[in-house]
């Protein structure tokens, strides 16, 4: 059963009930997987190069073949959603640093490069050098890509995106740093996990921290407590918390209990993502979060 509204009905009624705004025509899933993949890749790409420098070559390998796999697969869910390749390829003709869409369009390119050019070194063994300086810079992308598509949507009027724009940044960076982490704690031996499972700890610690603080902002944070999007935002908040306990109690002594830790990460991090993004698409269905906000700003300018 739907949670009941904070708010009652006559209070953000709007002209004959319809929308205020124009709901994002971004398609689902391919914008939520992007979204995932883009903090998977990026942060993957930086827990490469720390496995380098501290000689984790079974868990540098896995965490380069993520981030490249995670950019390319990524890139494919946008082409996707914009619909036709060249769409994509117009958008690093110009840059616009005012625009977080054509700032993200020179961070993913070079990335994906990078990303790639890194891991075929890895897979081929050839040019270990160049690789290695290829995956110096894609881990310098990494976090700008990890984090750009926060200031993607909360550059939008969906009002709750736009009104969590200072948390989203770390909900979307935490939530990358678990699911790079929590990926490469499935696939590598407990022996050289140990910086996964300290990138997967911190990233799962600053997304519950901020997104808490988004779960305080009154009207405005109800999209991401009630209906599919507060489901999904719980799963993934239960999820993480288990992930870590587990982590936390014997994920360095159990390779199984790694395992099953790390799933759980990158299963949250992937519900956090859809639920982010299914809250502001519930957030621009409904009148009141425009209305209701609007008004209460209205009354606090007249009060002073």
């Amino acid at each position: 059963m739907r949670e009941q509204s904070m708010v009652p009905e006559p209070e953000f009624e709007s002209y004959y009930g319809r929308p205020i705004l124009k709901q994002p025509t971004w398609k689902t899933p391919d914008v939520p997987l992007y979204l995932f993949l883009g903090g998977l890749a990026g942060c993957s790409a930086l827990l490469a190069e720390g496995a380098a420098a501290t000689g984790r070559p079974d868990l540098e390998r896995v965490a380069r073949l993520t981030a490249a796999g995670g950019a390319a697969a990524g890139t494919v869910a946008l082409v996707h959603d914009l619909g036709r390749p060249e769409r994509f390829l117009n958008m690093l003709r110009v840059f616009k640093p005012t625009s977080p869409l054509s700032v993200g369009s020179f961070i993913l390119a070079p990335f994906s490069a990078l990303s790639g050019a890194a891991a075929a070194t890895e897979v081929t063994g050839r040019f270990p050098r160049l690789g290695r300086l290829a995956g110096v810079g894609a881990a310098a992308f990494g976090p700008p890509l990890a984090t750009y598509t926060a200031a993607l949507l909360a550059n939008t009027a969906i009002p709750a995106w736009h009104e969590a724009h200072r948390e989203l940044p770390f909900v979307f960076g935490g939530s990358g740093a678990q699911a790079a982490g929590g990926l490469a704690m499935l696939l590598v031996p407990c022996d050289q996990a140990a910086p996964a499972r300290r990138m997967a700890l911190a990233g799962a610690a600053v997304e519950v921290v901020a997104a808490e603080t988004i779960l305080k902002k009154g009207l405005v944070a109800e999209p991401y407590r009630i209906g599919r999007p507060g489901r999904l935002m719980k799963v993934a908040r239960n999820a993480t918390t288990v992930a870590s306990a587990i982590t936390v109690l014997a994920g360095r002594r159990s390779r199984l209990l790694s395992a099953v830790a790390g799933a759980t990460y990158v299963g949250a991090s992937l519900a956090t993502r859809f639920g982010i993004f299914e809250a502001g698409l519930e957030s621009a269905r409904d009148p009141k979060y425009v209305v209701v906000p609007q008004r209460e700003r209205m009354r606090a300018r007249a009060a002073h």
